[in-house]
């Protein structure tokens, strides 16, 4: 990608999307499709968009803004073309900002024109869906909410009993029993968004089973190479602290699953999902013969001529001393060098009965000189 291409796209301009469109009508210039077909990073993309990486994060999981694979292998790029669109919409870049607010409890109180307990509340039951977390420097959990759903919350009339009212009983019960549904309905959405980014069977398999346990996931995935292949593909997880802090065990009970039904829906989903995925196609794993058919064919064959030499011996009646049968290793050896091998044995033994071994060192001078 060149700097001139850089420079050009950095203003929100909508000729750059007409020309383009008009080089392909008129038969594409190669220069312009060229152009077409470049990809950014997504820091990149952010800037030319007008967003902070939060934001830029939070419209690509919404769906305001698409990701393609990255063809080198790295992360996820946006097309200059998905640039150019997102710049050419009404409203752009206010539109685009407004979607992706986020505010936390307090934030969302007041557009809601409720207190914060209330706020609270309404987001325990499930009235409003978070949609990201952080940890504070005090390890607390701080949920964030979409503006613009807490409005359309707060204008709907079928709302207006809880929002001026007092909460019914039922769900005061609820509320007293414990229930917390914010991080659970935030598992629902953070699923939804690996689900979209990837038409894969396998990665879709890997992303349900990243909100269970290791051992839920081991026992629908049996097989070791399957999920050995399965974890190839599992989605990135947002780091919060060092790893086994208790920030990072925190975030790490917020992304699995607890609750019975939900695991059960998990597993259900996880295990469909991977009988999709065999018949896709089906994880590699070793061969289960690694030898040779040529190797095992002359093992074979060496073993049999073994078994023959033996037979004659017995037949011709061979009483050969136990130090001169052959050896286990022998049969491993083609014939031409068992026969070297014993000619060698023959000579260097008439060599010792014709040349008795001379006597050496201190013992032997004295032998000869008072014979």
């Amino acid at each position: 990608m060149s700097g001139n291409t850089i420079t050009q796209s950095v203003t929100p301009s909508t000729n750059t999307a007409a020309a383009l469109l008009n080089a392909t009508a008129v038969g594409a210039n190669p220069a312009v499709a060229t152009a077409a077909r470049q990809t950014l990073a997504q820091s990149r993309a952010a800037r030319e968009l007008g967003l902070k990486r939060g934001e830029f994060d939070l419209a690509v999981r919404l769906g305001c803004v698409r990701t393609v694979p990255d063809e080198g292998g790295g992360g996820r790029r946006v097309a200059r073309a998905e640039i150019d669109r997102v710049m050419s919409e009404d409203g752009f870049p206010d539109g685009l900002k407004k979607r992706v607010e986020a505010v936390g409890t307090s934030e969302g109180a007041a557009l809601m024109d409720v207190t914060a307990a209330r706020f609270t509340r309404f987001a325990r039951l499930g009235f409003v869906v978070p949609v990201k977390f952080y940890l504070n420097r005090y390890r607390a959990v701080v949920w964030l909410y979409l503006a613009e759903e807490l409005r359309q919350f707060a204008e709907s009339e079928e709302n207006a009993p809880l929002l001026n009212g007092r909460t019914p009983e039922g769900l005061r019960d609820q509320l007293d029993a414990g229930l917390d549904l914010r991080a659970r309905n935030w598992r629902g959405r953070h699923v939804g968004f690996l689900l979209r980014q990837t038409e894969d069977p396998w990665a879709r398999a890997a992303a349900v089973a990243s909100l269970l346990d290791p051992a839920q996931v081991a026992e629908i995935v049996a097989d070791p190479y399957e999920r050995a292949y399965m974890n190839r593909f599992d989605p990135e997880r947002t780091t919060h602290g060092a790893p086994d802090s208790p920030a990072a065990h925190v975030a790490a009970r917020i992304m699995t699953a607890e609750d019975p039904d939900e695991i059960s829906w998990l597993r259900s989903d996880l295990a469909n999902t991977l009988q999709e995925a065999r018949a896709h196609r089906r994880a590699p794993r070793p061969s289960p013969n690694p030898r040779t058919p040529v190797a095992s064919r002359e093992r074979s064959e060496l073993i049999q001529e073994r078994r023959r030499l033996i037979e004659e011996r017995q037949q011709s009646g061979d009483a050969r001393q136990p130090t001169e049968a052959l050896r286990p290793t022998d049969v491993l050896r083609p014939a031409h060098v068992r026969q070297s091998t014993g000619a060698r044995q023959q000579t260097e033994a008439r060599q010792t009965i014709d040349e008795p071994e001379r006597p050496r060192r201190l013992l032997g001078w004295l032998r000869r000189r008072n014979p």
